[in-house]
C-alpha cells in the first residue's frame, strides 16, 4: 500500500517509481498506451474472475484497529446475506493487513493473531463458506507487510505461505508491494503465481503493485487483477485522480484480467452521496473490482442503496468484459461508454466540475448503429424512456447520470425522454430578484404531450414564473423555456441552496410521466472593488485531494488548520491558499474582475516529494496554466485575464502520477476587480 501521508496510514517502505502516466487535457494517458483498437483478451482457461471480483475488504474502514477481528468478519458475511448483497453479486469477504502475529513460528509458518482470530483463519473460512461466500487474505511481496508493526511478508516464503492459505480454505489473495528489497516485480509476482498454482486450489490472485511497473502490460499471465494506482482515500480529489489514471487502460482489461483502481470508499463519510454514486458508477463502467470498504455494521440506508444497485452492478459484471472508454472529456464534461454483451451501451455522463453542467452525446458517438429510435434506461432512477438518438442530461456538480442505451424496434412502447435544464447564471444575491430560465426538451422520436413545469425553492424564497409553464405538445428537439423570478430573503447566508424543477407530460399512448431535477443555486455577494487577497474572500466551493483547502497556510495533513506557513523554495509567504491535488477552488466574480495573479509551486513541507500543475479558469475557458512542477523548481508567477467571468476556478492537478505528497501553494494570490 502507498499513500500520500504517513501519520495514520501505511506507506510503502521502498521508494516508488512513478506510474509512468502523463496528464493531457485533464486525462491521464499511459506513457506507452495500447492502441485503441486492441482486442480484449480472451477468457483464461482457469475460469477465475471471469467478471470483476465483488466483495468486501476491511482496510478502508478499520485499518489495523482492534475492531478488525473474527467477529467483525463473520458479521460482514452475515450482512452480505441479510442485506441482499450476496444476491446482488458480492462474494468475497477479504481480510487485509494485521491478521497475523509479527513473527513466524519455529517452522517458519504464519501464525494468525490469537486475539483477533481465536479460532484461526480456517474457522473463519468455514463460516464464510457456509454462507455461500468466499474468503480472501492479504500479504506482501516483501520481507514484511506495509503496516509499521512489521507483520511477515511472503518474499522467500511463497510456496509455504501459499500452501497455508490453500489449507485454510482461502479463495483470494491480495499481494502487496512493501519491503520488496528491490527485487524485480515480475519475478516476485511470478513466484507467488507459481506457488498458488502448485497448491491445486483455485485462488484469485490480486497483484497490488501500485502500477509502478505497468502491470497491465505483463500481469495478465500472472493474476486476475492488478492495481493501476496508489491507494485511494476517502476524498473527491483522490477518487478523481485515480479515475483519470485508470480510464486510459481499457484495452488491457477483459474476462479474468482486470484493471484495479483500488477499493470502494462508498459510505465512509468523506464524500457526499452524489459523489459516492459517481464513484460507484465510474468503477462499474470501468469494469473495476467492486470491493466494499465501509463498515457495513454501521452503514446507512443510502450506502446500502448505492452498493446494492443491481442495474449498476450489471454494468460492472457484464460477461463481455469490456472496460468503458472515454468518448469525450471537454471542460470536465465526461462521456464514458461501455459495450455490453447484448449490444447495448452503458453510458456515463460524469460532471467533474463544481457546478451543474449539461452533458450530451449521441447513440452513434457511443458506438450504436443508426436506428429509428433507441430505448434508454436510467440506472439510478430505474426508469425507461426512448430517444431519437440524443443522450443528454443536466448533471449536478460531481454527479453522474448512468444510462443504458440500445437500438430497439420497440422504442415506441416507452415515453419520450424529456431533458430538464437551467440556462444562465445560477447565482443569486440575497434580497435582489434574479432571473432564471429553465428548459424542458423532448429528446424522443415521439412528441411529449400536455407538458407542464414547476419550480420550487427553499422555505421563504419567492419563485414566480415570468413566461409560460406549459405547452400542449413538444416535438423532437423542441423545448419549453420558462422564465422565473427568484428572490432569496434578505439576510440569507451565502452558500448553495436547492431548487427543484419538476415536469409532467404524457406519451402519445397516454402514459403519464413525472420527472424532477434538483437545481443548485448559490447565494453570493459581489467581490469588493480593487485588489484583494483570494485567501480573504469567500469561495463558492472548494474540493481537495487530501484534507481541506487552507487559507494563508499550507495544506498540512488531514485536519483543518494543521498547515504551516506557505513556503516555496525557502521563501515564506504570509498570504495565499494551501491545497492538495486534485483541487478546485471556485470564486464568484460576477463579471466584475479582470486579473488573477499568484506565485505557485510545491510547498517545501514535503521535502522533495510532489508533482503538480496549476490552472486558472474563467468560466469554461482555461485562462492560464503551468507545466508540471516539482519541489525542486522555484515558484512560478502565474497571471490570468478573467475579464467578464462569472466564476474563477483555481485548479491543481496531480501532474499525471497520482496524488502523493502533492502539497500545492497559491502564494500571494490576488484578484483585481
Amino acid at each position: 500500500m502507498r499513500h500520500p501521508h504517513t501519520r495514520t496510514t501505511r506507506r510503502r517502505a521502498v521508494g516508488a517509481l512513478t506510474a509512468g502516466l502523463l496528464c493531457a487535457a485533464g486525462l491521464a494517458v499511459p506513457a506507452t498506451a495500447a492502441p485503441a483498437e486492441a482486442p480484449v483478451a480472451s477468457a483464461p482457461a482457469d475460469g477465475l474472475a471471469l467478471t470483476p471480483p465483488m466483495g468486501f475488504n476491511n482496510w478502508n474502514s478499520t485499518h489495523c484497529r482492534a475492531d478488525f477481528d473474527e467477529e467483525m468478519v463473520k458479521g460482514i458475511a452475515d450482512l452480505f446475506v441479510a442485506k441482499g448483497l450476496k444476491d446482488a453479486g458480492y462474494q468475497y469477504v477479504n481480510l487485509d493487513d494485521c491478521w497475523a502475529l509479527p513473527s513466524r513460528d519455529a517452522n517458519g509458518r504464519l501464525v494468525p493473531d490469537p486475539v483477533r482470530f481465536p479460532g484461526g483463519i480456517e474457522a473463519v473460512a468455514d463460516y464464510v463458506h457456509a454462507k455461500g461466500l468466499k474468503l480472501g487474505i492479504y500479504t506482501s511481496a516483501g520481507t514484511k507487510t506495509c503496516n509499521s508493526a512489521g507483520f511477515p511478508g511472503a518474499l522467500g516464503h511463497e510456496y509455504g505461505d501459499a500452501q497455508q492459505f490453500a489449507d485454510w480454505g482461502v479463495d483470494y489473495l491480495k499481494y502487496d508491494n512493501c519491503n520488496n528489497q528491490g527485487v524485480d516485480a515480475r519475478l516476485r509476482y511470478t513466484t507467488m503465481r507459481d506457488a498458488l498454482r502448485a497448491t491445486g486450489r483455485p485462488i484469485v490472485y490480486s497483484i497490488c503493485e501500485w502500477g509502478e511497473n505497468k502491470p497491465w502490460e505483463w500481469a495478465a499471465d500472472l493474476g486476475q487483477l492488478w492495481r493501476t494506482t496508489g491507494d485511494i482515500s476517502d476524498s473527491w480529489g483522490s477518487m478523481l485522480s485515480i479515475l483519470k489514471q485508470n480510464l486510459p487502460l481499457a484495452p488491457y482489461a477483459g474476462p479474468g484480467r482486470w484493471n484495479d483502481p483500488d477499493m470502494l470508499e462508498v459510505g465512509n463519510g468523506g464524500m457526499t452521496d452524489t459523489e459516492y454514486r459517481t464513484h460507484f458508477s465510474m468503477w462499474s463502467i470501468m469494469a473495476a473490482p467492486l470491493l466494499i470498504g465501509t463498515d457495513l455494521r454501521t452503514a446507512s440506508a443510502a450506502t446500502f442503496d448505492i452498493l446494492g444497485n443491481k442495474e449498476v452492478i450489471a454494468v460492472d459484471q457484464d460477461p463481455l468484459g469490456r472496460q468503458g472508454t472515454v468518448v469525450s472529456s471537454e471542460g470536465g464534461r465526461w462521456v464514458v461508454a461501455k459495450e455490453m454483451q447484448d449490444g447495448s451501451r452503458a453510458v456515463a455522463l460524469f460532471n467533474e466540475s463544481g457546478t451543474a453542467q449539461r452533458i450530451t452525446t449521441t447513440a452513434r458517438a457511443v458506438g450504436l448503429p443508426d436506428a429509428p429510435g433507441y430505448t434508454l434506461r436510467d440506472l439510478w432512477q430505474h426508469r425507461g424512456y426512448h430517444t431519437a438518438g440524443t443522450v443528454s442530461a443536466t448533471v449536478p456538480a460531481h454527479g453522474t447520470v448512468l444510462v443504458r442505451v440500445q437500438a430497439d424496434p420497440r422504442w415506441a412502447a416507452l415515453p419520450p425522454a424529456v431533458e430538464l435544464g437551467l440556462d444562465g447564471s445560477p447565482y443569486v444575491e440575497a434580497g435582489t430578484p434574479a432571473a432564471l430560465t429553465t428548459s424542458a426538451t423532448d429528446l424522443g422520436r415521439a412528441p411529449a404531450r400536455q407538458v407542464s413545469v414547476t419550480l420550487t425553492g427553499p422555505e421563504g424564497w419567492t419563485v414566480t414564473p415570468t413566461s409560460a409553464t406549459g405547452t400542449a405538445s413538444l416535438a423532437t428537439g423542441r423545448s419549453l423555456r420558462t422564465g422565473w423570478r427568484v428572490t432569496a430573503p434578505p439576510g440569507t447566508p451565502t452558500g448553495p441552496y436547492d431548487l427543484t424543477l419538476r415536469a409532467r407530460y404524457r406519451s402519445p399512448s397516454g402514459t403519464r410521466v413525472d420527472t424532477a431535477l434538483p437545481l443548485t443555486v448559490s447565494v453570493v455577494v459581489p467581490p469588493p472593488s480593487g485588489t484583494s487577497y483570494l485567501g480573504d474572500l469567500p469561495w463558492l466551493s472548494a474540493t481537495n485531494g487530501w484534507g481541506p483547502a487552507e487559507r494563508d497556510t499550507s495544506n498540512g495533513e488531514s485536519a483543518a488548520g494543521d498547515g504551516n506557513p506557505l513556503t516555496l523554495g525557502g521563501v515564506v509567504y504570509a498570504k495565499g491558499l494551501g491545497v492538495h491535488a486534485e483541487s478546485s477552488v471556485d470564486y464568484y466574480t460576477g463579471g466584475a474582475c479582470e486579473t488573477v495573479t499568484a506565485d505557485v509551486g510545491v510547498d517545501d513541507e514535503k521535502g522533495a516529494n510532489g508533482t503538480v500543475a496549476f490552472e486558472i479558469w474563467a468560466d469554461g475557458t482555461k485562462a492560464a496554466a503551468t507545466e508540471v512542477l516539482t519541489n525542486a523548481m522555484p515558484a512560478r508567477p502565474l497571471t490570468a485575464d478573467v475579464t467578464g467571468a462569472q466564476v474563477v476556478r483555481l485548479i491543481v492537478t496531480d501532474g499525471g502520477d497520482g496524488i502523493d505528497s502533492d502539497h500545492a501553494d497559491w502564494a500571494d494570490a490576488r484578484i483585481g476587480c
